[in-house]
């Protein structure tokens, strides 16, 4: 399901929330390249880290006033 998450002044929008252990190794260490692969694959363009989940977001750009 996405959403729409607002941080600081931006808001996402928010294609897969996923669990921190989703991206580790089996000795526990983190793989990178697996969350920029899901990253590249769901079309996002930015990760955020929202306490043990990753965020894979789309920036929500601002709408300029006429």
């Amino acid at each position: 399901m996405k959403y729409i998450y607002k941080h600081n002044d931006k808001s996402y929008l928010v294609l897969r929330d996923m669990p921190e252990y989703s991206f580790k190794n089996k000795d526990g260490s983190f793989n990178r390249d697996v969350l920029i692969a899901w990253r590249e694959y769901l079309g996002g363009d930015h990760v955020l880290k929202l306490n043990d989940r990753y965020l894979i977001v789309q920036t929500i750009q601002e709408i300029e006033p006429l």
